[in-house]
């Protein structure tokens, strides 16, 4: 029988395009939030699971989980660092569900961080251009030319008109208005997501996710009566940065979640995830995703429900087509008519299948090792029906996540249960 794993806590900060802290004390504020959060004290953790995809190229230096490890004070722990690109924050979840189910660890910290800030927009670029095929860089290929492409490739096989993109961009961007973590908490319409600046075309500047810092975690432990977490008064954790760099209407406790122990702490019903062809000129078609689509038939095979049960859904919406092509490699909708789905409204959070309610990729931003954590953390808030959360999917009790490597050479999918 496989042992039940529970989401006990969760803490993020702010997405920013700038922070002004290092890597490690981004990562420890998270951490510390989840704790918090959690009401389990830092004593209790016998494992810790960092994300990260980008130090060697920002030259943010190694050993960041043992640097991290110290300054949690969590002595005698495990600790490592786990990297898949894109997908780095899912696949620590990943590790982190895998170290409890094993009997490795009965409580187990994850953490995804990024600073892309600590390097300048040139080097930055050039370490994202590397997350393509080997051949592929050499030819010049970068993953906004592969969205440019696949966005061109999608509007003329399914006759969409380009406004489908746009209305993606615009229904995230007013999903993260009011979330107090998000990068970009501005509205904006289908007009003005047409009239933005061309970065590969079809694709514009709002249909492409930012450059971002930031860092989210999480406590999972299992689910047995006799939870082994040492429990805390959760207001007796002190987070060790200033309460307002958490947001500009809510302390340090409400980013992080708050402070209810006995909220609902949802549970891992399935975890899987799956490679691809990895240079996208050899897979067949480059609308088909193939990573996208085996990895969410295991995961909803693993969880015991189909795509009709998800009340809420995280999709990996790094380019606004790729919003489109997953969902329906996914199975929430037939091939080609995700576009018409967006126009009607289905995928808005008062639609039959609320996506990115958060913001997505596209405006709650996308620090790389943090977004796959961030994805969780924003599902986990519906789940409780926290107010502090923003826009709210009201009655959700079940809600999937895909985190994805590159242009599809790796994703990882979750689902949870409330």
């Amino acid at each position: 029988m496989t042992t039940e794993v529970r989401v006990r806590g969760v803490g993020m900060t702010p997405f920013e395009s700038e922070a002004e802290r290092s890597l490690t004390d981004l990562a420890a504020t998270a951490a510390e939030r989840a704790l918090t959060d959690a009401g389990v004290d830092p004593a209790a953790v016998d494992a810790l699971h960092l994300g990260n995809a980008l130090a060697e190229a920002l030259d943010e230096g190694a050993g960041l989980a043992n640097a991290l490890a110290a300054a949690l004070g969590l002595d005698g722990a495990s600790a490592d660092r786990i990297e898949n690109t894109s997908a780095t924050g899912a696949s620590a979840f990943h590790r982190g569900v895998e170290t409890l189910r094993s009997g490795d660890a009965d409580v187990a910290l994850v953490v995804g961080a990024e600073k892309m800030s600590a390097g300048d927009t040139r080097t930055v670029t050039e370490a994202i251009s590397r997350l393509v095929h080997r051949r592929e860089y050499a030819q010049g290929l970068t993953l906004p030319s592969f969205g440019g492409l696949a966005a061109g490739a999608y509007l003329d096989r399914h006759d969409a008109p380009r406004e489908a993109l746009a209305a993606v961009a615009a229904k995230n961007h007013e999903n993260a208005v009011d979330n107090p973590v998000a990068q970009f908490r501005k509205s904006i319409d289908v007009a003005d997501a047409l009239d933005s600046p061309v970065v590969a075309a079809p694709l514009r500047l709002y249909d492409c996710c930012p450059m971002s810092d930031g860092a989210a975690a999480v406590v999972l432990t299992r689910a047995a009566d006799d939870d082994p977490t040492d429990a805390m008064d959760p207001t007796d954790a002190t987070p060790t940065t200033d309460a307002s760099d958490a947001t500009d209407t809510a302390d340090a406790t409400d980013a992080a979640g708050g402070s209810d122990a006995d909220r609902v702490a949802p549970r891992v019903a399935g975890i899987a995830s799956a490679t691809g062809t990895h240079a996208v000129a050899e897979r067949p078609d480059p609308l088909s995703i193939e990573s996208v689509r085996t990895a969410g038939e295991r995961v909803f095979d693993c969880a015991g429900i189909r795509p009709d049960d998800v009340d809420v859904a995280c999709i990996h919406d790094a380019f606004t087509v790729l919003e489109l092509i997953e969902l329906e490699e996914l199975g929430f909708y037939e091939t080609g008519t995700a576009w018409e789905a967006t126009l009607d409204g289905d995928t808005a959070l008062d639609g039959e299948l609320p996506v990115n309610p958060g913001g997505g990729l596209k405006a709650r931003g996308h620090p790389l090792g943090a977004t796959g954590l961030s994805q969780i953390v924003e599902l986990v808030w519906q789940l409780r029906g926290d107010l502090h959360a923003g826009r709210r999917v009201d009655g959700a009790e079940t809600a999937f996540a895909i985190n994805v490597a590159g242009f599809g050479n790796n994703s990882v999918c979750t689902v949870l249960r409330a």
